[in-house]
């Protein structure tokens, strides 16, 4: 059994990816956007950031869509003027995928208000809270990404 506190703890992660979602489906309806081309481009943007090179393979293993699915995507997001596809200069073979800067700026100009929210809130810690926060954040990362993490739908579900 699940302890209050631990659930209280539950429920409120829960209510936050639920507003979060709801932020990104707006942001995506109001662009033209599915969902799915959303949580793309922050994947690239996440790439770029950690330094990984993007390719339509990897991108295809973080939203667990097939070859064709991702190809469809890509085009999509490089119709728009989004993404754009580059030779990798190092193998000729291998295609990279980079957010064009107009995405970043549509990104911000939506976000950004919510991210200044977000760090006000932040703010309010100090760096060892932020740490935990932090810490914590990313053990409920490696868990619901864990295989098998919906498995247990035939198990006690009371009090979720």
């Amino acid at each position: 059994m699940i302890d209050e506190g631990t659930m209280r703890t539950i429920h409120q992660l829960r209510r936050v990816t639920v507003a979060l979602n709801l932020r990104g489906a707006e942001f995506a309806a109001a662009q033209g956007l599915h969902t799915t081309d959303l949580r793309a481009i922050i994947s690239l943007l996440d790439a770029d950031r950690e330094g990984i090179a993007a390719t339509p393979g990897w991108l295809g293993e973080q939203l667990q869509l097939n070859s064709a699915s991702v190809t469809a995507l890509v085009d999509r997001l490089a119709r728009l003027g989004l993404v754009r596809r580059d030779r990798d200069t190092a193998d000729r073979r291998r295609v990279l995928l980079t957010v064009e800067p107009s995405a970043t700026e549509l990104g911000w100009a939506f976000f950004g208000p919510l991210m200044g929210r977000i760090a006000e809130v932040a703010g309010a810690f100090d760096q060892a809270e932020l740490a935990v926060v932090d810490r914590f954040l990313a053990g409920v990362l490696t868990a619901a990404g864990s295989e098998g993490a919906g498995d247990e739908a035939a198990g006690d579900v009371r009090g979720t």
